[in-house]
Formats: structure tokens, sequence, C-alpha cells
């Protein structure tokens, strides 16, 4: 059971850390002369959190068998 509730704390940890990425790429994109570089690397790390929110969700979700 305490396994269930560290897994829910990281995924809420990785979704707000994915929602702040998606804010700082939003900042950057709109300033005129934005770090393209940058944007690219938090771009990348942001599918990198895609990833382990899905990860972390299979692990939650109880397999189902028809």
């Amino acid at each position: 059971m305490g396994n269930t509730a560290e897994l829910e704390l990281e995924l809420a940890h990785l979704k707000q850390e994915h929602r702040d990425l998606d804010m700082a790429i939003e900042a950057l994109e709109s300033m005129i002369a934005g770090d393209q570089l940058q944007v690219q690397r938090l771009k990348k790390r942001k599918l990198t959190l895609k990833d382990q929110i899905i990860r972390l969700e299979d692990q939650l979700t109880p397999d189902i068998i028809a």
C-alpha cells in the first residue's frame, strides 16, 4: 500500500514539473530573442517526463483481463 502512495506522489511531482516546463517553453518561445537551444532542451526534458508519467500511470492502473 505504501508503494502505491509513493508512486502517486512521484506521479504528481512529475506532472507538476511537466506543467512548469510547458510554461517555461511558452515564455521562451514568446521572447523575440528566445534561446532555441534552451527551448529544444526543455522540450526534450518534457518528453522524457511524459514517458515517465505514462510508465507510472501504467504501474498504478491494474491490469483488466477481459
